[in-house]
Formats: C-alpha cells, structure tokens, sequence
C-alpha cells in the first residue's frame, strides 16, 4: 500500500505514514498472537480450526469459499432442501480463487485476509480523516487522536465485565454492549476481518466522493462508483451507508448555499448508477426464491438488533458522548465548513439508518465510530482541553500538555473493554473445546467424506460439527447454521430427536427420507445430545470408522416406514 495514490497531491507526511505503519503492524500482531496460542497449545486429540469469534457465520463463509472454488454460481450448501446454484459473493469468490491457485487451505487464507483487511482498513480511516482535520501542526496531533480512537475505542463494556467479577456473581449484564463487534475496529479485526474489509472500501468510496465534490472532478466520482460497486457484490446492505451518507451531506449542503448542489446530485447518480446492480442482484435472490427469502427472514433468529440509545453509549462510551455535544455545538456556532457538514452529515445519516426496520439495521454501526470519533477529537482538543487550561489547574507548561493528558485519559477510559475481549480469547482457547477445536477424528471423518462422497450428499451429525461440514468436506449440511438452515429449529430439534435413544427408529426415518440424507456422522458431540448407536439400526451401513468417531451411510430401501402412511411396511 502506498501512502497516496497514483497523481494525488501529498496530504499525508511521510511521518504521518510511520505512525500509522507502526499502528497497523502493532494490531496485526496483537490480533495474531490468540491465533498463534490456539494452535501451539492444541491437545494431540483436538485440531483447531482457526476460528476463534462467531464460529456459525464464518462457517457459512467458508462454505461459499469452499463452493466458489468449483463454481462461480453456488448452491446454500447449509440446508438440506435442494435449491438452484444462483448465490455469488464477490469476496468469497475471490479468497476461493487464492485458494484455488495456491492449494492453501482456508486457514492460512484466512488469516492472510484478516491481514490484508486489518492493514487497509486502518490506511483507509487515515486517508479520509486527513481530509476533515487540518495539514498542520496540530492537526496532524488531531488526525493521529481520531486515529488512535477509531483503532482502539471499545466503549464501557468494562464496566459490565467489572461487575460481573465484583456484584453479578458471574452474570455478564447486557453481554451485546460489550461483544458487538460492529463499530469496534479493533474486534473487528480480531475475528471479523469481513467487517473491517467493508469499511475500507466504505472509507475509500466516500473519499473520493467527498474529493469528486471539493475538486469537481468526475473521475473521483467515477472511481467511488467502482469501489462502491465492489462493496456491494461484497456488503449490499452497506450502499446504504453509501447513499444515505452523500444524501444527508448533499443535503446539508443545500441548506447552507440555498442553492440545489447539481454537481453532487449528478455525482451521486453517478456513483449509484455503477454500484446498485449488486443490492438488486441481493433484493432478486431473497424475494424471488423462496429458499433465499426464508433465509433472508431468519435474521431475526439472531434477536441482535442495534441497542438503544443508552446502551449505545455503553457500546460506544465517552466519544458517543462528546461527539453528539460536538455536532450541536457545531451547529450550534454554525461551523459549517464543508468539512465539518459532511462529518457532521455521515455521524447523522449514521445515526438514522443504526434504526431501520430491518433484521440487519446493527450491521449499520459499520464504520459509524470514524465520524463519531472526528468530531469527539474535535471536541477535546478545540474544546475540553483548552477549558481545562484556561482554569490553571495544576499542570505546568502549555494548552498542549493538557491537551495530550486529556487524550490519554479519554483513550484509557475506552481500552480495557478490548484488552478484556483479547484476553479472554486465550481463556476461551484454553478450554480446548468445540466449537474452536474438533476431535482429530472428527476432522478425519469429514476429510474421508470429501475425498469418498459427492458434495450433494446430506450429512446429519451435531450443530456444533455440522457448521464445518460445507468448508471441510463439501458436502451439504442437515444443520449448521440459525439463518441458512431453514426451518433451523425444526431441525435442530429433529437433530436432537435423532440421537436420543427413546426415539422411535420410524421418526428417525421420516427425517432422514424426507430430507434426503445420505450419511450420519456420530461422535463425540452427537454422544452428547444422546445415547442412541447408529450401529444397531439395519438400514445404517457404517462407511468410516474411527476410534471416536462413526461415519454411516443411509440404506434408503431399509427405512422402516410408518404403517398407514400409504407406504407398506
């Protein structure tokens, strides 16, 4: 990554540059050092998988990763039900590529994407706060206290976890103000990388839809067009943030020149003319197909919705609070450079769309911390600081001094929430259990289903191995995943049904013939959700043996049937 682009003027200083390289490399290795536990520390039974956060939605990831390496069209490989290859992900299809050319597994490819996306994402945020905070002196101080806040700023949720320790008896109150990834950089590029490679291209498109404005220069405009047209084969529910940043800002614009800005209209026409094909490509799939549109319905199975306002500010902690000071008081003063509306604009348009009616509106806190904390930097260092000097409190030398001590409480006050999320990474690691870590048998048993069976093959077997079926072995998965699987509670249950001994063999039937199940996987989780044994039923052939764990194959013309169903028994 260069530090500036091809024929663009020098905003950033060398220096600046060094600062945010030492940054960058800081966080890649801090985020990277879990992953270096989990595998160093694995038990010689245990494999890890190299997953460490929300190991049900990666899986689904990886399950297109694994899809795309065959296919530029793919099939939801989570759910049973037969359905047509018509899904695409531009970003999934893309690491398959890697994969594909290198032979590297999903591992290494992975933790080479979380790089690659932590590194442009914390380039992208500087790119753009250097074009809101002044090429001077102090505002480069400026520009690196933005910096550091949007790298580091986790909110209060500290709070919560020192309660949990001291009054709760162990009982984390409110876990989501603290375990919300969205809006938090630093956990994002810990275990969500697909976040944070999101926001680099949100930073870049509105950069230079904010340069195609300032220069008017179509080509600026043109290029956001392109970026954002990647975004949304990547991200489509993020053109929202796209569309609703630059309306609010034209908007802003228009009240304070009186004058309709035509050039921004026609930008954003412009912008949005190259980039909507993939949120109608997205909108298509989950109204047309009803497999799709299921899927997209069982959102709301995650009951994950932004938080209220109040608990926003334990999400977000003492920045949200001096960044909505800052904006009234913007507006207030009517500050309204240029630069200040379209800070001002995103933090709105931000603070609206965290709230639509959706089951996806938390996904809208995505980049929501970069105007937040601009206009809270803005407000310490033009305000709280030089308030504090002019009371000659006990503090020698200049404006300056202060000025540092009131960045460095206000960062301190918002690290530990993070320091506790890294920290506890190695305590979850170190429990050396699903759903990071498989049995070693589990693995072989899933490898010997890719290399032996067809990837149209069914597997029944435990939502805590059944997630990882579509990435390991390729096959689809009877349960893996709350959204994806559809009817997940029915199966669930019907998974939990299966293995328990007291149900009876004809139940166990009716699933597997009406879903089309080809084999069963028994383990040591699936022993755990029962005590019923495969290997006692006539119409389960065993296919693959391990000491812990039994891989079957299903005998459809031995399925018992139910007499009085229409089928003979």
């Amino acid at each position: 990554m260069a530090s500036a682009l091809p024929g663009e003027r020098k905003l950033i200083s060398y220096q600046e540059w060094r600062f945010v390289w030492a940054i960058i490399v800081t966080i890649l290795a801090l985020t990277s050092l879990p992953y270096l536990y989990g595998y160093l520390s694995c038990p010689p039974d245990k494999q890890f998988m190299g997953l460490m956060l929300d190991v049900p939605d990666h899986g689904q990831y990886l399950s297109w990763w694994r899809g795309f390496q065959s296919s530029l069209l793919i099939t939801n490989k989570l759910t049973p039900e037969p359905n047509e290859p018509i899904f695409f992900n531009l970003l999934w299809w893309a690491l398959a590529q890697v994969s594909r050319w290198t032979g590297l597994g999903y591992a290494p490819v992975y933790q080479a994407f979380r790089w690659v996306a932590g590194g442009s994402f914390l380039w992208s945020v500087y790119r753009l706060i250097a074009q809101f905070l002044p090429n001077s002196v102090e505002g480069v101080r400026q520009r690196r206290t933005a910096f550091s806040l949007v790298t580091f700023s986790s909110g209060l949720g500290w709070v919560l976890v020192f309660l949990k320790y001291t009054l709760t008896r162990g009982e984390l109150l409110f876990p989501l103000d603290v375990y919300i990834a969205e809006g938090n950089s630093f956990l994002c590029i810990l275990g969500y990388p697909h976040f944070a490679f999101a926001v680099t291209f949100i930073a870049l498109t509105l950069e230079f839809i904010w340069r195609g404005w300032k220069e008017g220069r179509i080509k600026r405009m043109i290029i956001a067009g392109v970026l954002a047209l990647l975004l949304g084969w990547m991200h489509a529910y993020d053109l929202l943030l796209i569309y609703g940043i630059t309306g609010t800002f034209g908007l802003l614009i228009w009240l304070k020149q009186r004058v309709f800005p035509w050039r921004l209209f026609w930008g954003g026409v412009i912008v949005c003319a190259l980039s909507c094909s993939g949120a109608i490509y997205s909108v298509i799939l989950t109204t047309v197909d009803p497999l799709w549109e299921e899927v997209l319905a069982q959102f709301a199975n995650a009951d994950v919705y932004t938080p209220t306002p109040a608990h926003l500010v334990i999400l977000f902690g003492f920045p949200l609070i001096l960044a909505v000071a800052m904006w009234v008081g913007l507006a207030w003063r009517k500050q309204w450079s240029e630069e200040n509306l379209f800070v001002m604009g995103w933090f709105l348009a931000g603070t609206a769309l965290n709230y639509i009616p959706t089951d996806f509106q938390i996904h809208m806190l995505n980049s929501w911390q970069i105007p937040m904390m601009v206009l809270a930097t803005k407000g310490l260092c033009d305000f709280i600081a030089p308030a504090i000097a002019q009371r000659k409190l006990a503090i020698r030398n200049s404006q300056f001094a202060i000025r540092q001590l009131v960045v460095a409480a206000l960062v301190l006050a918002v690290l530990p929430t993070n320091v506790y999320l890294w920290a506890w990474r190695f305590v979850d690691l170190a429990r050396h259990d699903c759903p990071y870590y498989l049995h070693q048998d589990d693995v072989a048993a899933l490898r010997w289903l890719r290399e032996n069976t067809s990837p149209d093959d069914v597997v029944l077997c435990s939502l805590a191995v059944g997630q990882y079926v579509p990435a390991v072995s390729g096959n689809t998965a009877f349960l893996a995943h709350w959204a994806q699987t559809v009817n997940f509670y029915d199966k669930d249950n019907r998974v939990a049904r299966f293995f328990d001994a007291a149900t009876p063999d004809t139940e166990r039937a009716e699933a597997l013939r009406t879903f089309g199940v080809d084999y069963v996987l028994h383990g040591p989780m699936e022993r755990e959700l029962g005590d019923y044994n495969p290997a006692t039923a006539p119409w389960l052939t065993l296919a693959f043996s391990a000491p812990y764990v039994d891989v079957y194959h299903v005998e459809d013309d031995r399925l018992p049937r139910v007499v009085g169903s229409g089928d003979t028994p």
